[in-house]
């Protein structure tokens, strides 16, 4: 009785307000959705600098701004990173053949080298249409293709996500590396025909204030990982959704077995594929092979991205990265569509440095999402991080696991490339971040698993399975061909 009185009440204005909130299904605190703002400047965009934490964490801004750049540059333009707490200069360490598990032995303390200057253009003027046969005639032939082809497997850990969380189970140190993502949500972002919407911005907001961004992929799809910006498990979730001035709105409950469904409400444009495509490196003096495969087969992987069907408009980038006194601590040529260029300097990256197992990862994945100039709306972002070791947890912020979360605010998805000697650390590491950004985890195998002289073949010690093998190369171009396949056609 006493309910059945209270509904002939007039509650307060306020109280009318919180009813509507919730009969219209949503957070009653969410307010309007904050969008990040477009990047004028991506290089002084700062990362964040609060340290990961085994407990869940609450998300409350953006730490990053929308990518916004038109075009990409005529000339891949260097950028170098400085030691942020340089140590006393070391050695440089030749090229190795694996890791090696000791420290790296200290000259006497010497004063770092002055930083470089913060950009250096690279002089070149030919553009991606023209490329095809003039690096073939100039380069030699072991560059052209190498006797022995590198061989990969590929898992996607999106697909088989309950085999993710087992694999997850088995190694514990997985709980203090990086986020919750425990619980998944899948969004489906359609026009008013029913067709994908790619490049979407979206904005998630709880009631407690809490709130994460994504972009949807070229397939106009986006998985959203509540526990991994909410610590509180709120019942649901706000969700706004805008692209090239249309909006829409829903509601996500937590735990709906459905994809939620957004919809716009007119036919979404169709405009020339744009693909923006950065390699991030490990430089360290183990992983020459990879490299040397990188530098030989890049012209094939572009060339055949500029066959297909979509005709895709690329630019291209790069970073490379070592460990505290090395040479460098982290270097990045910007995004460029001068392929002949950009080859170039592919040419001079060298192996060298390096010496214990965890390298600067974390501050080249930081670098690679928060201060390249990656295109704007209606881009195909990819960034292929090939690495042999895992980050320095140790080091001060960022972290990969906040970088992650930045990245899917910015459309980057990841594809995780493990060379060999890939520990569990950095496995785990490599896997989280492609799964959390919707990409793959593709790892290097052999004829003998634990031995990469043995030659090309089929195994694996990483712990995955059900997996398919391919040419390095021509996986990642199978990869990017299927992302760029989902775009809608005109």
């Amino acid at each position: 009785m006493k309910h059945a009185s209270m509904a002939f009440r007039r509650p307060p204005v306020r109280s009318m307000a919180f009813a509507l909130t919730l009969l219209a299904g949503l957070p009653a605190l969410a307010g309007e959705p904050r969008w990040p703002p477009p990047a004028p400047d991506p290089a002084a965009v700062q990362p964040d600098l609060q340290a990961p934490a085994p407990t869940r964490r609450r998300q409350t801004t953006a730490d990053f701004r929308a990518p916004a750049a038109s075009v990409c540059s005529d000339t891949p333009r260097m950028r170098e990173v400085p030691d942020p707490q340089p140590p006393a200069r070391v050695r440089e360490i030749p090229t190795l053949v694996g890791k090696v598990p000791h420290r790296r032995e200290l000259h006497e303390m010497a004063p770092p080298p002055p930083p470089p200057a913060p950009m250096i253009a690279v002089d070149a003027a030919v553009r991606v249409s023209e490329v095809a046969d003039a690096r073939a005639a100039s380069s030699p032939p072991a560059m052209q293709r190498p006797a022995t082809p590198v061989t990969a497997g590929v898992v996607d850990d999106n697909a088989d996500f309950g085999g993710f969380q087992q694999f997850l189970q088995r190694h514990p140190e997985a709980a203090r590396l990086g986020r919750d993502v425990s619980v998944r949500q899948r969004l489906r972002v359609v026009d008013a025909q029913g067709r994908p919407v790619p490049d979407a911005e979206v904005a998630v907001s709880a009631a407690n204030g809490a709130r994460m961004w994504a972009r949807t992929d070229a397939g106009g799809q986006a998985w959203l990982h509540l526990n991994a910006f909410d610590d509180r498990d709120s019942a649901s979730y706000r969700v706004d959704v805008r692209r090239a001035g249309q909006q829409a709105r829903a509601q996500l409950r937590r735990g709906q077995k459905d994809a939620l469904e957004v919809r716009l409400p007119t036919a979404a444009a169709t405009p020339r594929a744009r693909l923006d495509l950065v390699f991030m490196v490990d430089a360290t003096g183990s992983m020459g092979d990879e490299i040397d495969k990188l530098r030989a087969s890049l012209r094939d992987i572009v060339r055949g991205i500029e066959q297909l069907p979509s005709r895709p408009d690329v630019c291209l980038g790069l970073v490379t990265y070592r460990d505290r006194g090395d040479e460098y601590f982290v270097r990045s040529w910007d995004l460029t569509g001068n392929v002949a260029a950009f080859q170039q300097v592919l040419d001079g990256v060298r192996a060298g440095g390096g010496g214990d197992m965890p390298e600067a990862m974390n501050e080249a994945f930081a670098h690679a999402v928060q201060a390249l100039d990656w295109r704007g709306p209606a881009t195909t972002r990819l960034l292929v991080s090939l690495a042999d070791a895992p980050p320095h947890m140790d080091y001060p912020p960022p972290h990969y696991d906040q970088t992650m979360l930045a990245a899917l605010g910015k459309g980057i998805k990841v594809f995780s490339v493990a060379a060999s000697g890939q520990d569990t650390t950095g496995e785990i590491v490599q896997r989280q971040i492609a799964q959390y950004t919707g990409g793959r985890f593709i790892f290097l195998t052999y004829k003998v698993a634990s031995d990469p002289g043995s030659g090309p073949g089929r195994e694996t010690v990483h712990d995955v399975a059900d997996y398919s093998v391919d040419t390095l190369d021509a996986l990642v171009l199978r990869l990017v061909r299927e992302e760029l396949a989902q775009l809608p056609q005109g």
